[in-house]
């Protein structure tokens, strides 16, 4: 009998509709079988996130790689509510890796816990699937669009290296997923770092312009990166300072690496 080819599922949180999505299911067709299922619609900043209003409504959906159409899924949910579909529902087996992306915008710092992107594959790594995050650092302009100006190449480049190494070989030990981030002006020669989370803000709120508190007034961001306090082996960094790719392995154990002694020193 032949071994059956690795299943990967391919979702997102920009929607299925995005060029960084149909990139990646077209960087893995080569390793295995792609599944894909993402969001139905634009679900950047949902984090990991169950919202309670979603139906989990799922249509077949058309997708073009590499020259064919594949038949992926849009699911009516979060990026983690798509996770659970796609594991629970829609494989026909257990799921070899999982791979979220490629996102158009870093995920990096503090905030990465807002990324419906980290959000869906923390999700595959909480069913012990192997699951990779990957980010393309862009201009705040492309966050929230399809643009098919952004280039996705080098990212789909570094997203095949470690899906080859994780299908290879899973995880490295204690890890349960890997976020990549890709800077803009990465080529194929850029070096990438293994790195930690910054505990600095990468995205910092702005406050919105309003006459009244009734007033429409989505809150806006700007980048800020404190250069005295920030870690040399952070994820901002790599990617915002010294322009290499980034891989922080993960984990979901959100403990505090504190001796117990200590905790009790601290309560008397």
């Amino acid at each position: 009998m032949s071994k059956q080819l690795p299943l990967i599922l391919v979702t997102n949180d920009d929607g299925v509709t995005s060029p960084g999505l149909r990139a990646a299911a077209a960087a893995l067709e080569t390793m295995g079988e792609v599944l894909i299922v993402a969001p139905a619609l634009q679900q950047s900043g949902a984090g990991r996130s169950m919202p309670a209003g979603y139906e989990g409504c799922i249509t077949r959906h058309k997708i073009a790689l590499n020259g064919h159409s594949v038949e992926g899924y849009a699911v009516e949910g979060s990026p983690a509510q798509v996770v659970q579909h796609g594991i629970v529902e829609i494989a026909p087996r257990r799921l070899d890796l999982i791979v979220s992306g490629i996102n158009y915008g870093e995920n990096v710092g503090s905030g990465i816990t807002v990324s419906g992107t980290v959000g869906a594959a923390m999700e595959g790594a909480d069913f012990h699937i192997p699951s990779l995050a990957v980010s393309l650092q862009t201009a705040p302009e492309y966050y929230l669009n399809h643009s098919e100006m952004v280039d996705f190449g080098v990212a789909a480049h570094f997203l095949k290296l470690f899906a080859r190494q994780t299908l290879d070989a899973g995880l490295p030990p204690g890890v349960d997923l890997l976020k990549i981030d890709v800077p803009q002006s990465a080529t194929l020669q850029t070096p990438w770092r293994w790195t930690r989370v910054s505990k600095q803000r990468y995205f910092h709120p702005i406050k919105p312009h309003r006459r009244r508190p009734t007033d429409s007034g989505p809150m806006g961001f700007e980048v800020r990166v404190d250069m005295e306090t920030l870690e040399p082996d952070s994820d901002i960094r790599a990617v915002a300072v010294d322009g290499v790719v980034s891989v922080t392995p993960i984990t979901l154990d959100l403990t505090a690496r504190v001796e117990p002694t200590r905790l009790d020193e601290w309560l008397r």
